[in-house]
């Protein structure tokens, strides 16, 4: 398995584009032109959203930030994409392609739902590279950007077992699929390890996608609701869109929530609610983005399997909420903590 040396955090910052729509999607885009160029060109990077869209001040933003540094490094056209309700793999694969015609390069799917699309897509435009953000699939010209969502969940874990003075936490999924297994997994390991006595309460939104799991706030809140009826005072939500709702309804019942992917105190969109955010396991999709802009850019471009981890800085916990200091014990035991899973003393669990 190759493995990035370095990886490249992204600055937070938000510039709008001017919109326009494909059959596939509303898209932002810098270029309206609608003629097509061959496959393998040089407009820049691409990338095609995954559930929830953009606006969810987590998975889909963080991949946003990445190609708004890539756009202002390398001052090319770009192009983002939105997703259609009840889409099915061959309207994915219908966008990926007609990016790809256009002329962009490198072409990213942002989520492992764009799996089979991408494979397809990818055998038909050999000199385009393309690249998968939570899966890996088989190409010469792919490259599958996969996380260690486990590590920094765990670091999670080590924070909710920490800050809970009721000894029971919970855990709030999108969909019930083993990416998130991954996120339940090591939060519960760290919090076991932490604090053997904790109580973990665990829970799915929905069985698939196409139920909301990931795009409902609602459902978030309501999920939310039920675990602090039953005493968790921190909650950790894996659920993209669905976890504002989860993170409203700790801030309004005076608990913690913690975030996941971007850093969810500093969301403008969450400042209502930063005070109870107590920290955030991060996600560096945004960092996995710009990498491979940057070694297309470069004329290396990245293929095969990429893993970011903790040693590469691609996943962690963010420190931007103060109160975070205040709870005895909490950051030395994650630096701990960290810089076990790091020397392999820790080994965390995917499932």
């Amino acid at each position: 398995m190759r493995r990035i040396a370095s990886l490249t955090r992204v600055a937070v910052g938000v510039a709008s584009l001017a919109l326009a729509a494909t059959a596939c999607g509303g898209t932002s885009s810098d270029n309206n032109s609608s003629n097509s160029s061959s496959s393998g060109g040089d407009k820049g990077l691409a990338i095609a959203y995954d559930v929830g869209g953009k606006g969810d001040q987590s998975f889909n933003d963080a991949a946003y930030e990445g190609l708004q540094k890539a756009k202002k490094e390398f001052g090319y056209q770009t192009a983002d994409i939105e997703p259609t309700d009840n889409e099915t793999d061959a309207d994915k694969q219908q966008r990926l392609e007609s990016l790809a015609k256009q002329g962009y390069n490198p072409v990213i799917g942002i989520g492992f739902a764009y799996g089979p699309a991408l494979e397809k897509a990818a055998a038909k435009f050999p000199k385009t590279t393309f690249g998968i953000v939570d899966s890996v699939v088989n190409g010469k010209n792919v490259a599958s950007l996969v996380f260690a969502e486990q590590e920094s969940s765990y670091l999670a874990g080590v924070a909710a077992a920490k800050a809970t003075k009721s000894n029971t936490v919970g855990f709030i999924g999108g969909v019930d699929v083993p990416l998130i297994h991954k996120f339940e997994a090591g939060y519960t390991q760290g919090v076991k390890d932490t604090k053997p006595g904790v109580k973990v309460l665990s829970q799915y939104l929905t069985q698939t996608a196409a139920e909301g799991g990931f795009s409902s706030p609602d459902k978030g809140k309501a999920a939310a609701e039920g675990q602090i009826e039953k005493g968790a005072d921190v909650l950790y939500a894996a659920a993209g869109l669905s976890g504002q709702g989860v993170i409203e309804a700790a801030s309004k019942a005076g608990v913690w929530a913690i975030g996941v992917d971007s850093d969810q105190y500093k969301q403008e969109a969450l400042a209502p609610y930063k005070d109870k955010i107590l920290t955030s396991a991060l996600k560096d999709v945004g960092g996995a983005v710009y990498t491979l802009s940057k070694s297309v850019h470069d004329g290396k471009p990245l293929t095969g399997t990429q893993t970011f981890d903790l040693k590469v800085n691609g996943v962690g916990l963010a420190d931007s909420n103060p109160k975070m200091g205040e709870i005895a014990g909490l950051n030395d035991a994650v630096a701990k903590a960290k810089a076990a899973i790091i020397a392999g003393d820790i080994k965390v669990k995917t499932s």
